[in-house]
């Protein structure tokens, strides 16, 4: 069983409750609003990393995709920061990652998952602070929304 987290909006900071379970992950994938390479390089001491650009990483993250598919534990992903951006065609995808709401959602269409996993940076607003851990083997996967307690900075 492969763990898979999956992040996005984090802005610049990786809170306790998210390394320590970033600590048991074997794969991450992130769907931008990163905000620093040090955040990156932060990710990859952990796990095997999957990134793309959000609309706040600037001139550093340049070399960072704007899209992106990966295969993980057989289930194919499609990544991308913005959901307006995702292409019609999602031939082949099984997840459609993308963030930039800071809103989870999980919802399948026509047997695609599409997940935003919220976000797990900066507080913004009311919402809640969330982040996705998957498990996944031979292209089936089981998803887990996690949430920080609102009483978290």
């Amino acid at each position: 069983m492969t763990r898979i987290a999956i992040l996005s909006d984090t802005h610049g900071l990786l809170r306790p409750e998210v390394t320590a379970r970033l600590e048991q992950a074997d794969v991450i994938l992130h769907a931008g609003d990163i905000n620093t390479r040090a955040i990156v390089d932060q990710l990859e001491s952990y796990a095997p990393l999957y990134v793309v650009r959000g609309n706040n990483d600037k001139e550093w993250a340049a070399d960072l995709p704007h899209s992106l598919t990966c295969t993980v534990a057989g289930v194919r992903f499609f990544m991308v920061h913005n959901k307006k951006d995702v292409p019609k065609d999602l031939a082949g995808a099984d997840v459609v990652v993308y963030g930039h709401s800071h809103r989870y959602a999980q919802e399948e269409r026509d047997g695609v998952l599409w997940l935003n996993p919220g976000s797990c940076g900066r507080r913004r607003f009311d919402q809640e602070i969330t982040f996705t851990m998957m498990e996944a083997e031979n292209g089936r996967f089981r998803v887990e929304k996690v949430v920080i307690p609102q009483g978290s900075k």
